[in-house]
């Protein structure tokens, strides 16, 4: 057996609890940085993705969604 799992063989229950709360709270941690960091840089990306189709459509006409779920994709 190596040391790594003898060491956690060796582990109370309260340790590997511990364990994995802290690797929980890391990982909410790191999504919620993900996602305010994404939702910074939404709008840029959704107008570079949608500019071909923004310069050829009519003046004074906009993009229209033809789903609820649409409009969520690119606020």
């Amino acid at each position: 057996m190596n040391d790594a799992q003898s060491n956690f063989e060796d582990q109370p229950l309260t340790e590997h609890l511990r364990e994995l709360r802290s690797c929980l709270i890391y990982s909410f941690a790191a999504i919620f940085i993900g996602f305010c960091l994404s939702y910074v840089v939404i709008r840029p990306i959704g107008t570079w993705f949608f500019k071909p189709l923004t310069e050829v459509l009519p003046e004074g006409t906009s993009l229209i969604f033809t789903s609820y779920q649409e409009g969520f994709f690119f606020i």
